[in-house]
């Protein structure tokens, strides 16, 4: 089995057994120029469009979209070119997960290696995620956030993974911008601080 291969079978099971969107991000670093010639036929072409005011004028609006453009019903089209948008030209996401040993280990992935591995499972089996609390720190131009998400098969689903987005942004004056995202799913070990859950009884 070719490594392009193993990833994306990996993939797929990660959507069946523990679908969190960020756990679609499996991939090594791998080019296409390294890719086979059968994988490389697998690319999907993501076109360039230009930005929506409304999605990277606020922090809310690039959140919302950062959800927006994943989520979908089974055979839906998934809105790849409005993703690319809202991320600087290199980015990079790092997905922590855990070995057989317990130890962490580190999956990074370019965008495109994103949609060419997650576009095939997220159509055919339908994916749904929310944001569901949210922390954010901001200094002059810089902010972070601590975006804890919610995953469904279909909205109206059960939720089937639980996590936290590590989002680093940046305004240039004209809008924002992702710059990274890093995230880690909830495990047995590893269950969500109360501090990033939504408040069980919010004072009014």
């Amino acid at each position: 089995m070719t490594e392009f291969a193993a990833l994306e079978a990996y993939v797929k099971i990660s959507v069946r057994f523990l679908p969190a969107l960020l756990a679609l991000f499996v991939f090594t670093s791998l080019s296409s120029a390294q890719q086979a010639p059968a994988e490389a036929s697998r690319r999907i072409e993501v076109p360039t469009i230009a930005p929506r005011a409304e999605d990277v004028a606020t922090i809310d609006g690039i959140m919302k979209a950062f959800y927006e453009v994943i989520s979908g019903p089974v055979g839906q089209a998934r809105q790849w070119a409005r993703d690319r948008t809202l991320y600087i030209p290199d980015i990079r996401f790092v997905m922590l997960s855990e070995d057989a040993a317990g130890q962490a280990v580190a999956q990074i992935a370019s965008h495109q290696q994103f949609v060419d591995a997650a576009d095939p499972v997220l159509v055919k089996q339908g994916f749904d995620e929310h944001e569901i609390h949210r922390v954010t720190q901001k200094f002059g131009h810089i902010a972070h956030v601590f975006s804890t998400y919610e995953s469904r098969l279909k909205a109206d689903g059960p939720v089937i993974a639980r996590g936290i987005n590590s989002i680093e942004l940046f305004y240039d004056g004209k809008r924002w911008w992702i710059a990274s995202n890093i995230w880690d799913d909830e495990r047995p070990d590893n269950p969500l601080p109360p501090e990033y859950l939504p408040e069980k009884n919010p004072k009014k």
